[in-house]
Order: structure tokens, then C-alpha cells, then sequence
């Protein structure tokens, strides 16, 4: 789970050398990319906690950090909690982040941003604008079509918000012309279906992007370095595709543009905009390469970019000028310092299971699955302690693990006992499909962590009572996660029924057909992982949908995988039964069908592996609970809980 000492070995020249865009000293090649936070208040102001992220960020080592999209109107707008740059009010807000990037040793930047038809009524107060009549495919409703006069309004508003980012001290500006916003809605057939001068050929569907970009050149002069981030690939009909794109990003560069930065993807294809497990590492760096080629200017690859050494095989082979590493910053802000001090085992990787988007959508804050101290990072220092104790962990899953360094950093005694022969927990099976292994990262950086601090760890070790009073702690804390459910049902104990777990640890399978018995994220992992070894696996799922509990992204995706494998789907049936021969189940009218079987894997859920607690506690030890073991969710709910927890210990 550690680099291959070959690339562990890599002299990561290329990553760490300066580089210049017009004037612009760059220290390395790394650029936080603009990825929002949210940390604003209701109304896009910027508190002390947005200043706090971009410090931290610039403080790591990159060379470059972009601000997230800062609003050039009211109406353009994703989110309430958008910082907006639409009126002079707001420069003193971001003059304050420039201010803490610049501090920090990176060169501060800021894009400039309308949502065009991708927002909401319900967020703007009134009916989103666009280019054309049609509306955004994902969030739907009707929108009001610009008239040229609107069109115009847009652009000083472009260009008044670009003067207010350089009148806060950014020493660049991009503007977002990528992911199914405004300007890409203008870029693209596949949004723009005008029949005036701001639609139909190459030159009319640009028009919009270059009247901003000369309007932003013409007040800013000609020296400050002006971005353009595009999506280069939309993989809808009709949209954009990389050799499309060369003939748009001419007429920007002749217009002023000093820089592209390379994406993909629009509002119907959000997979490619925040890309998850499913996509390979650095996936859009050919479109970059392309772009770079046929451009000749600086070049930023984006995507799936999130470890060192894939970023300097980026630049080595010359596909970009400029690495953006967006979510691998917010999992370990500190990767470049780490990268160049060669300490690549105590990178905290970003895996991509997308919990960053997730969270700033359905909570309205960024949240990190490996990285518990996103946005709070004031409130989780990690402070020595001044009454050191002799700490039990027991249970070495994610939560025991990272209570374990995390209270030995601060200076207590820890032992971590686990009844395995390994850690990791349930992220052990949980990491075994081919798209999610990446997952053994956080593994790999527990374990580092764990050697760093000190913790003594006792592996092989099921935990009795009786251990625990011969041990005599000062506190206990139980991290024992949890075990499979089984259903009550006939023939349950057949030795054809395996758990989920089973299988992903490398259990034998008979061959055969296989039914899945649950179709939530674990069974449809499981059936996909089975699939590629040529069974023929059917799900059986009791309520209507399959998937339920995945990430949105890699939901649409792991989908589409099992619809390529012809993998059964019975939604809306239960099981009735298991005999020797495969299984009986029946829909909600109780209508049954009968499923041959070679084997039987039971992927319904889990329930806490809680059997130590109230012994312990009847012992009158502090004892504590986190994780699986007190409520089954996720690695992210035991991570935060334990983290919380090692710092109060």
C-alpha cells in the first residue's frame, strides 16, 4: 500500500520547478484549482473560517491557490453561501484572502463566475437566465432567454468584478467558462441554440467570452495575466469536444486570454466536472496536452490529479504547464511541503469518493471523508496535553486508528488492539473492488501515522474483559465496528449463504450463479466486483431503486457498469428462501420467482459489534464509543467522532 520504491525514489524535478505566466513568478507547477468551500455566510460574506481554508491551503506549498467562483450578479448565483464579487461592498471581504494567501508565500488568484440557467428560482428569487429556452437538464425549470441588452449588462459585470478582484490585491484572474455555466452554456450547441450574433457558428457562440475578456483587458491593461478555464470535453450530443475547442480558445487568446485551464463536463454530465473513484488518475490530461499543442500557451491539467508523483508524470511528459490538485488539497493541505521533503507515506491522499461535493450541496459546508478537519481547523489543533494517560483502543478500523495517533500525538500512552492480523477494519473488504482501492490510502496513512506517534499496536488480539482489568487503563475506547445482519430466514445457514465481507476479503466463491441479497451501495459493489470475474450475479432488492447509500457521481456510474455486465436487478422483491439449489423471493403482491444459485451473498446492512461495552462499563471504567460499534454509517462519521474525541481525551 506504499509507492513502488522506484517512484518512491522520484525526483520530483519537473513538479517543484519555478515557472511564469507573463510576469507571474510561480514557485512550482501545483495551483489550487477554485473549489468551493461555502465557508461564507448566507449572503457570499467572508468570515473568518473562509480565511482560515485559504491560508491553510496556501500555507501547504503550492504555487498558486484560485479563490472558488466568486459572482459577478446576484442572479448568478449557485448557492446562497456563493462569495460574490457585485459590488464594491464586497472587496474588502476577499482583499482579506488574498491577503492570507499571499502571506502564506502563493500567488493569489480569483475566478470570476455566473450560474446562467445552473441555478434556481429557489435560490435566486427569480427565473435563472440563459442563452437559449432550454432549460438546465439537471435542475429543470423555466428560464428567461438574455436579449442582447442583458447580454451587454453581463459583460460589465464581468468586467466591473474583475476590477474589484484586482483592487483587492489577486495577482490573477480566471474566468469560468467550464461545467455547464453561463459562458459554456454561450460556448456550446448543446446549450446554445440562438440564431442572432451570440449564437449559431464558432464565432457566434464565442462572441459573449471575448467581449468579456477584451472589456476585462481593456480596464486591467495589458500586463495582468488573464485564465480561462473551459471544458474541453461535455460528452452530451452536440457538445463541446477537445478539437472543437482549439478554434474557441484562439479567438480568447487573441483576445487576451494568458492561460487555459482544461476541465470537462457540463450540468448532464456532472461525473466529469468532480470525478469519482470509477475515473482513472489524471484522465483529462491528454485534453490538456491536446490543447497545449495547439495553443502554445500555459496550460493547466485538471482531474483526478491527487497524489505527487501522477502530478509530476503530468508535467514530465509535457501534457500541461500546471498541475491543479483541488481535492487532494483539502484531504492533506500540506501534500506539496510533504512531496518535497519526500515523506510521500504521510500524505493524507484524497480517494475521491466525492464527499466534498456531496456535503456542500446537501449541507451547505465542505466536508472531507478523510480529512475530519476541513473547515475547522482552528477547533481541531491537535494541542499536547498536560495530564498524559494510559489509553485502550480497542479495534483497529479507521475510528480506533485515528484515535489512537491522534491521542498519542498529544502526549498520552496508547495501545490499539485488534482482533485481526491487520488494520483497517471494514476499510479492508471496502477497498477491495477495483474502483475503490485507492481506499487503502487512508489505511496506509493510518498506519504511518501510528508508527510516527508512538501508538503500541497488538494485533491478533480479541479484547475479553478480563484483559481489559489485567491492562488497568485510565480510559477505554471501544471502536469495535460491526458485523453483517443476517436475515431471518429458512436456510440462512446454508453453506452456499456468504456475507459481503466474506467475499471482499477474498473468500472462495463456488461457481456458478450468485444472488446478491440487498442492492444498497454494498451490493451493488459486491455484484460488480463478482461480475468481473464472469459470474452471472442477480441483485435482489426489496424497496424500487438500487443504490441507495452511494455517492451521487459514482452512483451514476457503478449503474451504468452493472447495466454493461447484464447484472439481474429485482427491485421491489423479498427474499422468501434459501435451499440447496438457489433461492425463492417474492414481489410485494407475494407473487414468487425462483433464482438458481451457486451461492448467496447477504449484503443487507450492519449492526454494532457492540459486546464490550457494558461489561466494560460495568467494570467503572471511563469507557467511550465511537463509530460502527455505537451507531453503523460511514468511515466519515468515525473519523470526525474520533477525532473529536482524541483531542478531549
Amino acid at each position: 500500500m506504499v509507492a513502488p520504491a522506484i517512484e518512491r525514489g522520484m525526483r520530483m524535478e519537473q513538479l517543484f520547478s519555478p515557472f511564469r505566466i507573463k510576469s507571474l513568478e510561480l514557485k512550482n507547477r501545483i495551483v489550487l484549482p477554485p473549489l468551493a468551500s461555502f465557508l461564507t455566510d448566507a449572503n457570499g460574506g467572508i468570515s473568518d473560517a473562509t480565511v482560515e481554508h485559504y491560508r491553510r491551503r496556501a500555507a501547504g506549498g503550492p504555487a498558486m491557490v484560485i479563490m472558488e467562483a466568486c459572482a459577478v450578479t446576484p442572479e448568478g448565483v449557485v448557492s446562497a453561501n456563493q462569495p460574490r464579487l457585485a459590488d464594491d461592498a464586497a472587496i474588502e471581504g476577499v482583499r482579506r484572502i488574498a491577503r492570507a494567501i499571499k502571506s502564506e508565500g502563493a500567488v493569489a488568484a480569483f475566478q470570476l463566475h455566473h450560474a446562467g440557467r445552473q441555478t434556481s428560482a429557489r435560490v435566486i428569487g427569480r427565473k435563472p437566465l440563459a442563452p437559449s429556452h432550454l432549460p438546465c437538464p439537471s435542475i429543470r425549470g423555466e428560464v428567461e432567454p438574455l436579449e442582447v441588452e442583458g447580454i451587454q449588462r453581463l459583460v460589465d459585470a464581468f468586467a466591473s468584478a474583475a476590477v474589484r478582484g484586482y483592487a483587492a490585491g489577486f495577482d490573477l484572474i480566471e474566468i469560468h467558462g467550464a461545467h455547464g455555466y453561463l459562458i459554456n452554456q454561450f460556448l456550446s450547441p448543446f446549450s446554445n441554440v440562438r440564431r442572432d450574433a451570440y449564437g449559431g457558428d464558432v464565432d457566434g457562440r464565442t462572441r459573449f467570452a471575448v467581449e468579456i475578456v477584451r472589456e476585462i483587458r481593456k480596464r486591467l491593461g495589458p500586463d495582468y495575466p488573464i485564465s480561462f478555464k473551459i471544458s474541453a470535453q461535455e460528452f452530451v450530443p452536440d457538445g463541446l469536444t477537445v478539437e472543437a475547442c482549439i478554434p474557441i480558445l484562439q479567438r480568447l487568446v487573441s483576445a487576451g486570454v494568458d492561460a487555459v485551464q482544461v476541465s470537462a463536463g457540463n450540468d448532464a454530465t456532472p461525473e466529469w466536472i468532480c470525478q469519482p473513484m470509477f475515473m482513472g488518475k489524471a484522465c483529462l490530461a491528454d485534453s490538456a496536452a491536446a490543447v497545449r499543442s495547439a495553443l502554445q500557451i500555459p496550460t493547466m491539467a485538471v482531474g483526478r490529479i491527487n497524489d505527487p508523483l501522477t502530478a509530476e508524470r503530468v508535467i514530465q511528459s509535457g501534457k500541461a504547464d500546471l498541475v491543479c490538485i483541488g481535492r487532494g488539497l483539502i484531504a492533506d493541505p500540506e501534500m506539496p511541503i510533504k512531496a518535497r521533503e519526500g515523506r510521500l507515506d504521510e500524505i493524507r491522499t484524497c480517494i475521491a469518493c466525492n464527499t466534498c461535493m456531496q456535503s456542500i450541496f446537501r449541507k451547505g459546508r465542505l466536508e472531507c471523508l478523510v480529512n475530519p478537519s476541513l473547515g475547522r481547523e482552528n477547533e481541531m489543533q491537535i494541542i499536547p496535553t498536560d495530564t498524559p494517560r494510559r489509553l485502550m483502543i480497542v479495534g483497529g478500523g479507521p475510528g480506533g486508528m485515528n484515535t489512537a495517533w491522534v491521542a498519542a500525538k498529544r502526549g498520552h500512552d496508547v495501545h490499539l488492539f485488534e482482533k485481526r492480523k491487520t488494520l483497517g477494519g471494514q476499510l479492508v473488504p471496502g477497498s477491495k473492488t477495483a474502483y475503490k482501492r485507492e481506499m487503502q490510502s487512508l489505511i496506509r496513512f493510518q498506519k504511518k501515522q501510528l508508527d510516527l506517534n508512538g501508538v503500541i499496536c497488538h494485533l491478533g488480539c480479541e479484547v475479553t474483559p478480563e484483559m481489559v482489568a489485567a491492562f488497568t487503563p485510565d480510559a477505554v475506547v471501544l471502536a469495535t465496528g460491526s458485523k453483517p445482519i443476517l436475515p431471518d430466514v429458512e436456510g440462512i445457514r446454508s453453506e452456499a449463504v456468504v456475507t459481503f465481507d466474506a467475499v471482499l476479503n477474498g473468500g472462495e466463491m463456488q461457481p456458478g450463479p450468485v444472488v446478491i441479497i440487498g442492492g444498497g451501495a454494498t451490493g451493488c459493489e459486491v455484484a460488480w466486483h463478482l461480475s468481473r470475474t464472469g459470474c452471472a450475479v442477480t441483485i435482489i432488492e426489496m424497496t424500487a431503486k438500487i443504490g441507495r447509500g452511494l455517492e451521487a457521481m459514482t452512483k451514476r456510474m457503478l449503474l451504468r457498469a452493472l447495466e454493461a455486465a447484464d447484472v439481474r436487478i429485482l427491485t421491489g422483491h423479498t427474499l422468501v428462501k434459501i435451499d440447496h439449489s438457489g433461492v425463492t423471493a417474492a414481489d410485494a403482491a407475494g407473487k414468487k420467482i425462483r433464482l438458481a444459485a451457486a451461492q448467496v451473498v447477504v449484503a443487507i446492512g450492519i449492526k454494532a459489534d457492540n459486546r464490550l461495552q457494558q461489561a466494560v462499563e460495568t467494570m467503572g471504567y471511563e469507557t467511550h464509543v465511537i463509530g460502527d460499534c455505537l451507531e453503523p454509517r460511514d468511515a466519515k462519521s468515525a473519523l470526525y467522532e474520533s477525532a473529536v474525541l482524541a483531542r478531549r481525551l
